[in-house]
């Protein structure tokens, strides 16, 4: 995908511009130095919004990296897609994470989150009002192994059922026709289209977002040879990531603009409330919430995974970006208290 500067200036201009700019690590920039690296989106939220946000704005090239984003299917698919380098990172939940290292789909390290609360709602049809009457109906995921999935489990616990009372049922990203129409009984959806299933009238049933629910819901999720072997690929991807949230912060005109671009948001309300979402419930220096990593262990976790966070997480960029005084510069560069 181009960003925006590609798209006003052309390719062969912008690449020029980013031959002049100096990297927030102080080294030139070069055509020739640009690293290619693809991120890959299972599913279009506000939660994606500091990648779109760093990439418009040109950080990435800064950074020495060419980012292209690639829509695909997480949860199951993660580890081989990442494992085979089709991608270099996928914004996927820890869940996915578990899920893929307990079955040898992958061997897979978070590096950083851009949600640690479960940032979505479920929502039931019309024709159903109570929990008790979900037993024996479908309840729509986008796909096995996603955070939808995992998530959707959780719901259901705490409304007092088990998956055995429904039939779980993989419909893709775009859930909400399904739920509104009655297709299926219910399903959780987040931000465009939380805020459109409320506006449609539907019942929240679940409403993880309102009860701040500690989860590593968006994580950064890098194979773990990669990690080994491009550290300083990852740290840079990092830095320009951590300035998309700090720019979409506190530019919420900006900000609004990309969010409305990608997610094909036209009605300003569900605008509002969806950059609200992201402005108060997104860790601007993209840090992980061990309380939600040890929440995902917890409650979702297969009996043969392993309990060790550090086979899921890892710290380590974090804590780098942290003592060399990059958060700092950015909280002081975008006048973040």
């Amino acid at each position: 995908m181009r960003t925006t500067l590609f798209m006003r200036i052309g390719r062969r201009q912008s690449i020029a511009i980013a031959l002049t700019v100096l990297s927030l690590g102080g080294f030139p920039v070069s055509a020739a130095e640009l690293v290619p690296f693809r991120v890959g989106q299972a599913a279009p939220a506000n939660t994606f919004l500091a990648i779109w946000m760093a990439q418009s704005a040109g950080l990435y090239a800064a950074q020495g990296l060419e980012i292209a984003v690639v829509p695909m299917v997480g949860g199951s698919q993660a580890g081989p897609n990442l494992r085979s380098g089709r991608i270099q990172l996928m914004h996927i939940g820890m869940s996915s994470v578990v899920r893929a290292n307990a079955s040898g789909r992958g061997d897979l390290r978070c590096i950083g989150s851009l949600a640690n609360v479960i940032r979505s709602t479920m929502f039931t049809a019309p024709n159903v009002k109570t929990a008790a009457q979900l037993k024996g109906g479908i309840v729509g995921i986008s796909s096995e192994g996603s955070e939808s999935d995992s998530t959707t489990t959780l719901a259901l616990r705490r409304l007092g059922l088990a998956r055995s009372d429904v039939i779980i049922k993989a419909i893709g990203v775009d859930r909400l026709p399904f739920v509104r129409d009655g297709r299926v009984a219910a399903t959780t959806l987040g931000e465009p289209f939380r805020s459109e299933a409320f506006a449609a009238g539907l019942n929240p049933i679940f409403d993880f977002y309102a009860q701040h629910i500690p989860w590593l819901y968006s994580g950064l999720t890098v194979d773990r040879e990669y990690l080994r072997e491009h550290r300083d690929v990852l740290v840079r991807f990092l830095k320009a990531t951590i300035e998309g949230n700090y720019l979409a912060y506190t530019d919420e005109r900006r900000g609004k603009d990309v969010l409305a671009k990608e997610l094909k948001i036209g009605d300003a309300r569900i605008l509002d409330i969806s950059y609200s979402n992201f402005k108060d419930a997104t860790p601007l220096n993209a840090e992980l919430d061990p309380a939600g990593a040890e929440n995902i262990l917890a409650t979702s976790a297969p009996a043969n995974a392993s309990r060790n966070l550090a086979d899921y997480i890892d710290t380590s960029l974090s804590e780098g970006l942290r003592a060399e005084g990059f958060f700092d510069a950015m909280r002081t560069k975008y006048n973040v208290k």
